[in-house]
């Protein structure tokens, strides 16, 4: 079975970003790794793109196969992305994207 790479692409308002990226670090990826469903995850930032509507963020998560991955859609992300919206509707857009890993090097 191959892995899968989850990544969640995040644009945050200017005037959110600070609270939001610590709430991001120290509780929601937190809680997404607890639910068991990922090997590893990263914080990263966009650089070099247009900033004027608010800061650009990649959230990679990689988890061990497809059905990991379809368990933690069912079961953890409804959720967890509830919990985001409660907090920062209107304050940021999202895409996610889902990838097999064909080769590691």
């Amino acid at each position: 079975m191959k892995k899968v790479f989850y990544n969640v692409t995040v644009v945050i308002e200017h005037a959110s970003h600070d609270e939001w990226l610590q709430w991001m670090t120290e509780v929601h990826v937190p809680d997404v790794m607890k639910t068991g469903m990922f090997l590893e995850s990263k914080i990263c930032r966009l650089l070099g793109n247009d900033e004027t509507d608010g800061m650009t963020y990649s959230f990679q998560y990689i988890a061990p196969n497809m059905e990991t991955f379809q368990k933690y859609q069912t079961q953890f992300s409804p959720a967890l992305q509830k919990d985001h919206t409660d907090r920062y509707e209107g304050k940021y857009i999202a895409f996610r994207s889902l990838m097999e890993i064909n080769k590691e090097f």
